[in-house]
C-alpha cells in the first residue's frame, strides 16, 4: 500500500491543528485576518445603539453649558465623564437597566475619586501607572462579572486616565468627584425617562449576551490586562510619551477580546480609526474653538459614535478619538490640543502592539486551537462560495 493511499491514525475532523504561539502569530498576521477586520457587522439593535447615543447627548447638552456657566467652570471636563454612564445597559432587562447605570455610575465616580485623592496625596508618575493598570484589571472584572455590557471597562479606566492632572488641595478631589456623581446622576434619570423608548428582546429577536465565565477565567483575564496595562503605560513613559495612560488604555481595548482574533480585529480597527480620528481632531483644535462649539461637537459626535460603533469598531474610532481628547481638552485647557493628536496616535501604537503581544504569548491551548479552527473555517469560505 503507497503511502497515499495509507489511511490516516486518526480522522481529519479529529486531528488537532497545529497551535502554538508562533502558529497563532502566523494566523493573525494572514491576509484574510486583515479583511476580517475591514467586514461590516450587523447592529444588534440599531435603534438602542441610537438611543444610548441620545442619552448620553442629552445629558451633556444639558449638563456641560450649566457646569460651565456656574461659579466651577474648570469642572466641565469632570461633568463630560458622568454622562458616559448613559451608554451601559442598553440591552438589559427593563428591571436591570436603571441597576447597570447606577453601578456604571459608582464606578465612574470612584475611578475619578481614587486617582485624585492618590495624585493629591503626592505619589510619583509611576506609582500612578501602576494604579491605573490595576484598575484596568478590577474594571474589566467588575463590567464582565456584572454583565455591563458595551462600551466595557474602557469608560472607567479613561475617567481615571483624565483624574491624573494635578490635585493642590484636598477640595479639588471632592469637586471633581461631585461633578462626575451629579452629572452621572442626571444620566441615569435621562436614561430612567427614556426607558420606554428602548426596544426590548423578544425570543424572535433576543440581544447578544456574552456567555459568563468562570470565576478563575475572569480573574487570569483581569491580572493578564493589569500587567498587560502596567507594561504598555511604562513604555510609553519611558519613550518620553506626555500620557502614558493612553497606551495602557489601548492595551486594555485589545486584551479584553474574548478570543485571539476578536483582539486583532480590535487592535487594526483602533489603529486605523484612531490614525483618521486624530488628524480630525488636530483639524479641529487648529481652529482654536471655543468651549461652546467644543461642547457642540461632543454631542454630535457623542450620537455618531453609537450609530457606527457597532458596525465596525474602526468607524467608532473614528469619532471617540476626537471625543476623548476634546474632553481631556475641557479638563485641562491650557494642554496643546492640536499636539495631544500625535500623542494620541503614538500611545495607541504603543498599547495595541504591546496588548496583541500579550495576548498571543499569555494565550492558553485552547484559545490557540479556537484560533485554528477559526482561520481553517475562513480559508475555506471562498472556496466553498
Amino acid at each position: 500500500m503507497s503511502a497515499e493511499s495509507r489511511p490516516s491514525a486518526r480522522p481529519a475532523a479529529a486531528r488537532v491543528p497545529a497551535a502554538g504561539r508562533a502558529d497563532a502569530a502566523r494566523h493573525l498576521l494572514r491576509s484574510h485576518q486583515i479583511r476580517e477586520s475591514l467586514a461590516l457587522a450587523r447592529q444588534a439593535s440599531p435603534r438602542n445603539a441610537l438611543l444610548a447615543g441620545v442619552q448620553a447627548a442629552l445629558t451633556m447638552a444639558v449638563a456641560l453649558p450649566l457646569a460651565y456657566v456656574s461659579a466651577w467652570p474648570h469642572m466641565v471636563g469632570f461633568a463630560s465623564l458622568g454622562a458616559l454612564v448613559a451608554l451601559f445597559g442598553r440591552f438589559a432587562p427593563p428591571a436591570r437597566r436603571g441597576r447597570v447605570v447606577a453601578l456604571c455610575a459608582l464606578c465612574q465616580c470612584l475611578a475619578v475619586l481614587i486617582m485624585s485623592t492618590v495624585v493629591w496625596l503626592g505619589a510619583p508618575l509611576p506609582v500612578q501607572l501602576a494604579l491605573l493598570a490595576l484598575l484596568c484589571g478590577l474594571f474589566f472584572l467588575a463590567t464582565v462579572s456584572w454583565q455591563f455590557g458595551p462600551p466595557g471597562a474602557l469608560i472607567f479606566a479613561f475617567a481615571a486616565g483624565a483624574s491624573m492632572g494635578p490635585v493642590d488641595a484636598g477640595w479639588q478631589i471632592v469637586e471633581r468627584t461631585a461633578a462626575t456623581a451629579l452629572v452621572a446622576g442626571l444620566a441615569w434619570l435621562v436614561c430612567a425617562s427614556t426607558e420606554i423608548v428602548r426596544r426590548q428582546a423578544t425570543p424572535e429577536a433576543p440581544f447578544p449576551v456574552e456567555p459568563a465565565r468562570p470565576l478563575d477565567h475572569r480573574l487570569i483575564a483581569a491580572t493578564r490586562i493589569a500587567i498587560g496595562s502596567a507594561i504598555a503605560a511604562f513604555a510609553a513613559d519611558a519613550m518620553g510619551a506626555a500620557h502614558p495612560a493612553w497606551a495602557a488604555m489601548g492595551t486594555l481595548a485589545v486584551m479584553q477580546g474574548s478570543h485571539l482574533h476578536i483582539s486583532m480585529n480590535r487592535a487594526l480597527q483602533r489603529m486605523g480609526g484612531t490614525l483618521i480620528g486624530a488628524a480630525l481632531v488636530w483639524l479641529i483644535m487648529l481652529q482654536a474653538p471655543s468651549v461652546w462649539t467644543v461642547i457642540a461637537l461632543l454631542v454630535v459626535l457623542q450620537i455618531v459614535t453609537e450609530m457606527v460603533i457597532g458596525t465596525n469598531y474602526a468607524f467608532g474610532q473614528i469619532t471617540v478619538t476626537p471625543m476623548a481628547l476634546l474632553m481631556s481638552y475641557l479638563a485641562s485647557p491650557s494642554a496643546d490640543g492640536a499636539g495631544m493628536a500625535s500623542e494620541r496616535v503614538l500611545d495607541t501604537l504603543i498599547g495595541i502592539s504591546i496588548g496583541i503581544v500579550l495576548a498571543v504569548l499569555c494565550s492558553t491551548l485552547d484559545d490557540r486551537v479556537h484560533l485554528a479552527h477559526h482561520h481553517a473555517a475562513r480559508a475555506r469560505r471562498p472556496e466553498e462560495g
